[in-house]
């Protein structure tokens, strides 16, 4: 048990872009491919992990033709399995993910309007790969380059995206860059707003499943758009290039890409009883593994965890001693709730404690912290929570505190 509450305590602390132009014809009109598009070897790597995981529990998927991936839960952002989770890896479409995130921050700033019209550039228009088929000329607003973007992956979308925020595709670059610091994305680099193939375009699985939770705990109004299957504009009618949403009807978003050297990537979300987990997947040969892959994980993640809210803000834990003030004891509560995503299996094994500060000698007010709240299991600390007042207690009286000294001396 000792073993597995330190690995417990260490873990809670579409087409591509690339395609060529051959390639960006409407799902329901292209023919079917003549052969799987080549895959380059997956990297030995370390096996999975199930870093939350106790002795006894079932081992994470092996998923051998992956070469790396990521389970997270949303709510929480604990990792529930990985493999080869900061392997650097071309993110292909994915990269629209970050497209994504600044347009719809620009939105939320006020600087760009879902029904604010946008031009079309003649390098909007030219761009190569997966498009909506956009034209310079056309009207199109925001909110429909969105859909172009999430849905069809329209790297001409993308572009017209990038110049509308920030007035060229390389300014917007900028801030992908900048917005990958900000959320900690530390080994990710953009060089496109697309994902079209360059050498020094990577990401991983782990910063993928991050700027995947930014975007449904920040704008999940992207998840709107993600969990379309088809969209239709200027009468072409594209089919979303995310394969689980066609197999799994608890799953809303959020992206796919795939180039040669990429292979065939899947970051798909669910939302299943309320609660909601990312799956990454790097690397794969072909949509149907990816797809299998991305449901296996999504199984094991709500079969074997949940989020346990292991410390109730609105439950008194204990009492403190105040011998000074007009009560001889203040009941104390968590100043916030402390929710953790935990094996099903541990969820009873947790045990509260309470250790006390001074009490002040002018006597507390309401919500005053007074302490600290620890969580642990066999002894081993994993959260740990300020203690606050429930109740207001002043210093007692002259009299109260003479009474209280006799008593105590008889």
């Amino acid at each position: 048990m000792k073993r597995s509450v330190a690995t417990l305590l260490s873990s809670i602390a579409l087409v591509s872009a690339a395609a060529p132009a051959s390639a960006a014809v409407p799902h329901h009109l292209a023919k079917p491919a003549a052969k799987v598009a080549t895959t380059p070897a997956i990297p030995a790597g370390p096996p999975p992990t199930a870093p939350l995981a106790l002795p006894g529990m079932a081992a994470p998927p092996e998923l051998p033709a992956q070469a790396s991936y990521v389970l997270m839960d949303a709510k929480t952002g604990a990792v529930i399995a990985e493999k080869a989770p900061d392997l650097a890896w071309p993110p292909a479409s994915l990269t629209k993910l970050m497209t994504a995130y600044l347009v719809y921050q620009a939105i939320a700033h006020g600087t760009l309007k879902m029904d604010q019209t946008v031009p079309v550039s003649d390098a909007a228009w030219h761009t190569g790969g997966s498009r909506m088929f956009i034209s310079p000329g056309m009207t199109v607003t925001v909110d429909q380059l969105l859909h172009g973007l999430i849905i069809d992956s329209g790297n001409d979308a993308a572009v017209a995206l990038a110049q509308a925020v920030a007035g060229s595709r390389s300014s917007f670059v900028g801030l992908m860059n900048h917005e990958a610091k900000v959320l900690h994305l530390d080994r990710t680099h953009y060089v496109n707003v697309d994902g079209l193939p360059d050498p020094t375009l990577r990401t991983t699985a782990m910063d993928v499943a991050k700027l995947s939770r930014a975007i449904v705990t920040d704008y999940p109004q992207y998840l709107k758009i993600s969990v379309l299957k088809h969209y239709t504009f200027d009468k072409i009618r594209q089919r979303s290039w995310n394969p689980v949403l066609f197999r799994d009807p608890t799953v809303d978003g959020l992206k796919t890409g795939r180039t040669n050297e990429a292979g065939h990537c899947i970051d798909a979300t669910a939302l299943r009883d309320g609660r909601r987990l990312i799956a990454v997947v790097l690397g794969g040969p072909n949509w149907v593994t990816s797809t299998n892959d991305i449901e296996s994980l999504l199984d094991y993640g709500y079969q074997f965890y949940t989020d346990a809210t292991v410390v109730d803000a609105g439950k008194t834990l204990g009492s403190m001693p105040t011998p000074g003030y007009q009560q001889v004891s203040v009941p104390v509560a968590a100043q916030h709730d402390v929710v953790m995503t935990v094996p099903k299996v541990a969820v009873k094994g947790f045990k509260t404690t309470v250790t006390y500060d001074a009490p002040p000698k002018a006597g507390v007010a309401k919500g005053d912290v007074v302490g600290t709240i620890t969580v642990s299991a066999d002894g081993k600390t994993i959260a740990t929570v300020p203690a606050v007042a429930m109740v207001a207690d002043p210093e007692a009286g002259f009299m109260t505190r003479m009474v209280r000294r006799i008593k105590h001396a008889l």
